[in-house]
């Protein structure tokens, strides 16, 4: 029997090495197909070893997948067909382990519906298990589909839940910078932009030290929490640190480098050219793309003020013409600007004309008034109380 075993153990090592094999084949040839195929054939092999081993099996080939373009959908379908094969086989920490990469895959392409769909199962079943590894990393995935979708009041409350679970375990440093990069970008939605940056910081240092390709995501960020801020003379000195300086001739990093030398010029022409000059950069990362498009709108309003500000009467085209912008575009900007109470005029459509007001000023004798009311009411009633005890 010893001998047996023996013999047949190295058999199986020789099948999982030509499993992996295999499955780096396909990976350099970019063959999604190929490598969904071996996947689904290793399961005979699978069935055959220790659960553990077949995790760290399965984990391993589906990583491939990140190395191939344009594999998600082949990716999504294999984890289905995996997650139902864990569950006949009773495999129920792989069959989560797969889920939660799904719910990751539905995130990326904004399936964000079937996503939490899943997630509330996982939830379900991982607390019934007090697992709290993946309770973390679910309710962290959660926070990101509820952000995806702008429930900002369930982002905050799931990203709560996940450092809760991290809190009574050991946390690996990459999870631990994942959260710190959620706590930061939902500080940012917040315009916490100092709260924000820490955290970011906290997110890029970790990464940097584990060498992760989140990093640069997280410099990024870092970046444009300075240039949010009004500190875009900062940009140029966080990047010549010791961690940033690697990344400091990045195509990513150029491009926030860009945004910050056109927002610090208050120039609309050279942001306009920046933002089609690194569109991949700038609109790939919801995050970045939400934050730029603020601040082209304020750069925008900017600019608008300083061209009207002499005149009292004066024809949109002009403006528009100005500005470098579509008429229709510049009227439509002016009228909500007018709403918002950031300019004080009216458009007249008639003669295609702004008429601009003087801004009012502020009249605090109402306000004064009815806080002597206020002090008054309490001395009546102050002397309403005495006279009732004297009797």
């Amino acid at each position: 029997m010893a001998s047996t075993s023996s013999s047949s153990a190295p058999s199986l090592q020789d099948q999982e090495a030509s499993l992996v094999k295999l499955g780096e084949k396909y990976r350099d040839e970019n063959n999604a197909e190929g490598l969904s195929d071996v996947i689904t054939r290793s399961r005979a092999f699978m069935s055959s070893t220790a659960k553990a081993k077949t995790a760290k099996l399965i984990r391993t080939l589906l990583d491939f997948f990140n190395a191939i373009p344009d594999s998600r959908e082949v990716q999504m379908t294999t984890l289905t067909d995996n997650i139902a094969w864990a569950k006949s086989e009773k495999r129920i920490f792989l069959k989560h382990s797969l889920e939660t990469r799904l719910v990751a895959l539905q995130l990326e392409s904004q399936q964000y519906t079937p996503a939490l769909a899943l997630i509330d199962t996982l939830l379900t079943e991982l607390k019934r298990l007090d697992d709290k590894m993946i309770l973390t990393e679910v309710h962290l995935l959660e926070s990101r589909v509820y952000r995806g979708i702008g429930n900002m009041v369930k982002a905050k409350a799931a990203l709560t839940s996940s450092r809760t679970a991290a809190n009574s375990i050991y946390c690996p440093s990459s999870l631990q910078a994942s959260l710190d990069l959620q706590s930061g970008i939902l500080h940012a939605e917040e315009k916490e932009f100092k709260t924000a940056y820490s955290y970011f910081f906290e997110a890029f240092e970790n990464m940097s030290a584990q060498g992760e390709d989140g990093a640069l995501g997280a410099l990024k960020y870092m970046l444009l929490c300075k240039v949010m801020l009004n500190l875009a003379e900062d940009v140029n000195s966080l990047l010549t640190s010791k961690l940033a300086l690697k990344y400091a001739n990045r195509r990513d990093v150029e491009s926030m480098r860009a945004i910050a030398r056109a927002h610090q010029n208050r120039n609309l022409a050279d942001f306009e050219k920046i933002l089609k000059d690194y569109e991949a950069e700038l609109s790939s990362d919801p995050t970045i793309r939400s934050h730029i498009s603020t601040l082209y709108d304020k750069l925008l309003e900017q600019n608008l003020l300083r061209i009207v500000e002499p005149y009292s009467v004066v024809e949109v085209s002009y403006v528009a013409d100005t500005v470098g912008q579509e008429r229709q575009a510049v009227e439509s900007k002016l009228s909500q600007m007018i709403l918002d109470k950031i300019l004080y005029g009216v458009l007249d459509q008639g003669r295609g004309c702004l008429i601009v007001y003087d801004q009012p000023e502020v009249d605090n004798t109402y306000g004064a008034a009815i806080k002597t009311l206020e002090q008054v009411g309490k001395v009546v009633e102050s002397l309403y109380a005495k006279s009732v005890r004297a009797v």
